[in-house]
């Protein structure tokens, strides 16, 4: 069935990613990853009706107008469990997850591509899906612990050890004996090296040489220089806090295990050192000597010994080169939606 799908977001946003509305729309509440169960239900609503997860607005059909009102309109409790995110380390906690129900989702009554004869699997061959196009070759394949996903025109080099479960978006690399303990999701064009482990890094980005990141998340368009890492455990064991917008100050985790939490378009150094528990907003250069702090804000340039804005104009040639590499245009829409956060965050 051909849907038109888009995107009901705050203003800054809407450009980029836009809403079309025509008759009745179907609305489906952003942090929710629908399971079959869901989506049958969601498939039975009928116009004015939404489905409710306790006090959370899980789906709605109608209108943007009735939207607003809907819980005035006929309620249905859902019963089953529900796959949700509320908070941003929930992105890593829950991969394993989210990344078998799209495995089982994507994969269903299709035939995986033939693995090359140097590959060594651990586990069952079955849990191993390659796209087309897509490479490996003398790589270790641990499904064990999950499925593993390879998408199309991405490449596993020589070396590399993977356990599962672990997603490699299209057009992505793994490098040269690159280490990946899961859950760990690898979006589309990106170049990842070193150890990764427990994290999800958004398209575009690359991680492409030696050191580690554990239980992280990294946003899209980022780029860690060499030798980079990031600590994922407190000296002393203890739960991790990090920084959080809505309420503007640190929150418990309550997780022993706790990493980077990286805004688009950042970028760090050769040697950067991120602490456990870092987060950094977007369009930020960090670099430098000793540990910069552990919540950095949005275009921000300098490290442990100081920041200073990292200015627009600046951004933006640096954002065309970047862009250019992988061959698409840096968009005046793009610059309109980082100029328009540049000015609520600076």
């Amino acid at each position: 069935m051909h849907a038109t799908v888009s995107y009901l977001t705050q203003t800054h946003l809407s450009k980029k990613f836009p809403l079309h509305t025509g008759g009745e729309t179907l609305y489906v509440n952003g942090k929710i990853c629908p399971d079959f169960a869901l989506i049958n239900t969601i498939k039975k609503l009928r116009v004015k009706q939404a489905i409710y997860k306790g006090d959370t607005l899980v789906a709605f059909f109608g209108s943007a107008f009735d939207l607003s009102d809907s819980i005035n309109h006929d309620k249905i409790e859902y019963t089953e469990n529900i796959f949700e995110i509320n908070q941003l380390w929930e992105i890593f906690q829950k991969n394993g997850e989210a990344i078998q129900s799209d495995f089982d989702l994507i994969t269903k009554n299709r035939k995986t591509q033939v693995l090359s004869d140097s590959v060594t699997v651990i586990g069952n061959r079955s849990h191993v899906f390659i796209e087309e196009n897509a490479k490996a070759e003398a790589c270790i394949l641990n499904t064990k612990g999950g499925p593993i996903y390879i998408g199309k025109d991405a490449e596993i080099m020589e070396g590399s050890a993977v356990r599962g479960p672990f997603s490699l978006g299209e057009h992505s690399t793994l490098k040269l004996s690159t280490k990946i303990y899961g859950a760990t999701t690898i979006g589309p064009h990106c170049k990842v090296g070193g150890e990764v482990s427990n994290s999800v890094i958004f398209g575009y980005s690359n991680k492409a040489h030696d050191g580690f990141m554990g239980n992280s998340v990294v946003g899209e368009w980022c780029n860690f220089g060499a030798d980079s890492n990031v600590s994922n455990l407190k000296n002393n064991y203890g739960s991790v806090k990090l920084y959080n917008y809505a309420q503007e100050k640190m929150v418990n985790t309550g997780l022993q295990f706790c990493g980077l939490i990286m805004g688009d378009h950042s970028k760090s150094g050769i040697n950067t050192m991120f602490n456990t528990g870092t987060v950094v907003g977007i369009c930020s250069n960090i670099y430098g000597s000793g540990f910069p702090p552990t919540h950095i804000e949005s275009f921000s340039w300098g490290g442990s010994e100081g920041f200073v804005v990292y200015k627009l104009e600046k951004l933006f040639e640096t954002e065309e080169k970047v862009y250019e590499r992988r061959g698409i245009a840096f968009s005046e829409v793009e610059k309109e939606l980082l100029s328009a956060v540049f000015a609520k965050t600076t």
